[in-house]
């Protein structure tokens, strides 16, 4: 089976080089490693998310055609994705995609115990009119999809619309402050909710959590709260990293744990961070959390901040010039929550004064709350640095042209920007003539390339960094 499925993928790849340049095809093609064929579907492992929405987007059609060739029109394609790269203990974990389909809601029929449904008690009803809201202002519609969420975002609307029978239970979402997790586990609740009024969604954070379970000690009402906590279909548990070093409450939380998922019932958790660099959590609750599937959120590409910041306006029915919205999704480049804090700041400056908003005043207020451009390595002193090092202006830097001279120093300038900044490739590409990411991957790769075989390029490359790290110093 492994040999006929190597030999099908072994066929395509001669297909696909024919039809791709040697660089494109030692990038995409060549990492690609095949799992299995069986009834037609061949599965190919890719390393990555981006990896995957990169073949899905540009090649599409070249596998398509490949697979038909090999395979025939009923043969299908299936990726196994690489989403946690695993440590020493635990193996790497992979989901399948694209394989999920949207199917129209199951009908809920309520719990019952010996036929009759059960009503909770006073103190569930209770809890559940205390600690159950969940925020209706964060909704799949007002949540902006980018290249930075589109896997969390996805599998979280598979779990909205299928809780506890699709394969991604639990779904762990992780990434940075202000990156929208809450934002994303709140529109999955409020999704079920619409959907299906009669499941009970509890979303509560790990603090919370902590202190019901502690309450609950205290109050004599431990078997209330787990008996609570057990009817629950939805679980919801924010910020799950806060857990560590509560021995007692991660003990109760396994317990509940193995309950819900054992009855299908689905749980949803966010973190800072991916399991394996979860600290202080027992072996055991985090080897259940990676049962499902770990979704990361990443920083907001440029395009992506420009969308939210568009989508923000319309919401507060505010208008702003093209320039100030690009100047503002490109001067803060860190979290969805310091973007609409400095939009917000932007606009109330603007009333207090009485002044238009324009390129200047956004200039001029963001200078005072966001750290000082100029005072930091950023992307326009990395041009300037590069273009004055080669006798070169910025501009020729953003030009089309392919002179020799330009694209190596516009290469040099692009990978020193992934390597000092904090920028998206998206984000890099954007700065230099509106170029897209692809470029800027190749442009990394050729800059290595050239530093390993040629000394004087590879001394020019260090010196430019030395002048680099002396300015971050």
């Amino acid at each position: 089976m492994v040999q006929e499925c190597t030999a099908i993928w072994d066929n395509c790849l001669s297909y696909i080089r024919e039809n791709v340049g040697e660089q494109p095809f030692h990038t995409w093609f060549k990492p690609i490693v095949p799992i299995q064929y069986q009834n037609g579907v061949l599965t190919i492992q890719v390393p990555s998310q981006f990896f995957y929405e990169w073949l899905e987007e540009n090649y599409v059609h070249l596998l398509r055609k490949a697979i038909d060739k090999e395979i025939g029109r009923h043969g299908r394609l299936e990726y196994s994705v690489i989403v946690d790269q695993g440590n020493a203990q635990s193996k790497p974990l992979a989901i399948n995609l694209p394989n999920q389909q949207r199917a129209a809601p199951t009908k809920y029929v309520e719990a019952s115990t010996n036929g009759h449904a059960e009503r909770m008690s006073d103190y569930e009803a209770g809890f559940m009119a205390m600690q159950t809201d969940l925020n209706p202002s964060y909704t799949f519609e007002s949540y902006i999809e980018g290249d930075c969420n589109r896997l969390a975002r996805s599998a979280g609307y598979a779990v909205a619309t299928k809780p506890g029978i699709t394969s991604f239970n639990p779904l762990l979402i992780y990434g940075g402050v202000g990156l929208g997790k809450t934002h994303l586990v709140h529109s999955i609740g409020n999704e079920i909710r619409e959907l299906l009024p009669n499941k009970k969604v509890f979303y509560v954070s790990s603090e919370k959590f902590t202190n019901q379970f502690t309450d609950a000690i205290k109050s004599n009402a431990l078997q209330k709260f787990t008996q609570f906590y057990m009817q629950v279909d939805v679980l919801i548990i924010d910020d799950v990293q806060f857990l560590a070093g509560k021995e007692k409450t991660q003990e109760m939380f396994f317990h509940i744990f193995n309950h819900l998922h054992q009855n299908g019932k689905q749980i949803i958790l966010t973190s800072d961070r991916p399991p394996k660099d979860l600290k202080g959590l027992e072996d055991r609750l985090l080897s259940r959390f990676k049962w499902g599937l770990t979704a990361d959120l990443q920083t907001p590409d440029f395009e992506t901040r420009v969308a939210i910041i568009y989508r923000k306006l319309q919401a507060d029915g505010i208008d702003l010039p093209v320039d100030v919205i690009e100047y503002v999704a490109y001067s803060v480049d860190t979290n969805v929550r310091e973007l609409e804090g400095v939009l917000i700041s932007l606009i109330a400056h603007a009333s207090l004064t009485r002044n238009e908003i324009s390129l200047e005043l956004a200039k001029e207020t963001l200078k005072k709350i966001v750290q000082d451009i100029e005072s930091d390595i950023s992307i326009d002193y990395i041009q300037k640095l590069v273009a004055e090092h080669y006798g070169l202006t910025v501009e020729n830097l953003k030009d089309k042209t392919r002179k020799k001279e330009i694209v190596m120093a516009r290469q040099v300038a692009m990978s020193l920007a992934k390597e000092y900044t904090d920028m998206s490739l998206k984000s890099i590409g954007y700065q230099f003539g509106g170029r897209d990411h692809s470029t800027v991957i190749h442009a990394i790769q050729s800059v290595d390339n050239q530093m390993e075989v040629d000394k004087r390029f590879s001394h020019n490359v260090e010196e430019l960094k030395k002048k680099l790290k002396l300015k971050k110093f």
